[in-house]
């Protein structure tokens, strides 16, 4: 990844549940040859780091990043995993500083102005918005372009294919993230093909 930035490399980053590590690398490769190269594996299952291991190891393609990082262990995990970006729901202080220390792009979560306000304070000026359609959506993000102009935003959490158009065509989003494209039936019947039309559909949104 020659650029620093997360929010450029893809208009859409799937956010991918991973039960079973097995199904990492066709998946990711479904995703990649959709069109979508950013794929975000949230830490939230027990596969999640061997996940991204073999992602990182077998599909060269593919920017694969950490979700749900909560903590400094979070980091240096997900990092020494092979992560290239780490995206997390909310932050700390400690957490921000790991972040910062990773050597890697990094998408803080935000929901309220506050928040916005002191990562700008601490020189982050690109930031996950979550939950998106929960903490007001559009109309929320829309108000804050005015008075922070300089902050950007990946939105997710209830963004679907109907609604991300809504957001990207706001001046201060960059991408959104979502897992519509990864429907849970598609998933567990490996129907890799059905992922991949699905991606390539999220792929061409503007």
């Amino acid at each position: 990844m020659t650029d620093s930035s997360v929010l450029d490399l893809a208009p859409v980053v799937p956010v991918v549940v991973v039960e079973d590590a097995a199904d990492a690398v066709p998946l990711a490769r479904a995703l990649v040859a959709g069109g979508l190269r950013a794929i975000e594996v949230t830490l939230r299952t027990p596969a999640a780091l061997d996940a991204i291991r073999a992602i990182a190891d077998e599909v060269p393609d593919a920017v694969v990043g950490a979700g749900t990082v909560i903590s400094p262990q979070n980091v240096a995990d997900s990092v020494a995993a092979g992560a290239r970006f780490l995206v997390s729901p909310g932050w700390t202080d400690t957490l921000l500083d790991a972040m910062k220390k990773s050597g890697v792009p990094f998408l803080p979560g935000v929901s309220t102005t506050s928040e916005v306000v002191a990562l700008l304070e601490r020189g982050v000026s690109e930031m996950k918005f979550f939950p998106a359609q929960a903490a007001g959506g559009v109309p929320y993000l829309k108000s804050l372009a005015g008075p922070l102009p300089q902050a950007r935003f990946c939105p997710t959490g209830g963004v679907s294919l109907s609604s991300a158009p809504s957001y990207l065509a706001l001046k201060n989003v960059g991408c959104v993230g979502g897992s519509w494209m990864l429907p849970a039936d598609a998933v567990a019947a490996k129907d890799w093909a059905r992922i991949e039309t699905l991606a390539r559909e999220a792929a061409g949104l503007k």
